[in-house]
């Protein structure tokens, strides 16, 4: 039987969740949580075999979204046993990478069907990772690490002289990166690319 923890802030989707899973007969959800902060105690607590996790959770006190990808890294950290799925409905640009570097095991898009989030969950417990391919990550395949870290940047609202101490490279290689970046984007000024990233849910700047 694979036991099963649901990270999910939306009540709704995590009964779905929670019901679509229990009434398979090699799995059962054990528990669930709105706040991705909690999930390592949980998996301390409940033992999990899988954890499905959002990528963004509940807003913690200073109102920014707790990040499923963070907790997710530090689970992996001191449960290596405990395998994970990542789960979101934005379709942010870094996620995919940031997930891989943390540790998921696999990733799911929330526009799945029942059949395919059954086959992941499957699959992970089998070993086998599974993600997107690049025709459902819009922009993700389009520019290197480093001008997606400056696409970011941007839409946190730093200003060039923090992003090239931040990224150490020098303000010619950043204008190198954000011109690079329009030509693949199509935009005329970084500004406006960055207004269209976060209301298209590209970029989700107050996760980290």
């Amino acid at each position: 039987m694979i036991k099963i923890l649901i990270v999910e802030d939306q009540t709704m989707l995590r009964e779905t969740l929670e019901h679509m899973i229990n009434i398979q007969s090699d799995m059962e959800v054990i528990g669930g949580t709105d706040d991705a902060a909690k999930a390592p105690e949980l998996c301390k607590k409940l033992k999990p075999d899988l954890v499905i996790m959002d990528v963004v959770t509940k807003r913690n006190s200073e109102g920014i979204h707790e990040s499923g990808i963070r907790y997710t890294a530090q689970i992996r950290k001191e449960q290596p046993d405990i395998k994970i799925v990542i789960m979101t409905g934005l379709p942010e640009i870094t996620f995919m990478e940031e997930a891989k570097k943390a540790g998921a095991h696999s990733f799911l898009l929330k526009d799945m069907n029942k059949d395919h989030l059954l086959f992941v969950i499957r699959s992970t417990m089998k070993g086998a990772g599974v993600y997107p391919g690049p025709e459902n990550t819009p922009f993700a395949n389009k520019f290197s690490e480093r001008e997606l870290a400056v696409i970011r940047m941007v839409c946190q609202g730093l200003e060039r002289e923090e992003m090239t101490e931040k990224l150490n490279i020098s303000e010619i290689t950043l204008k190198k990166d954000i011109s690079s970046i329009l030509d693949k984007s199509g935009f005329d000024s970084i500004a406006k690319f960055a207004v269209f990233a976060v209301s298209q849910g590209y970029v989700a700047p107050d996760i980290s």
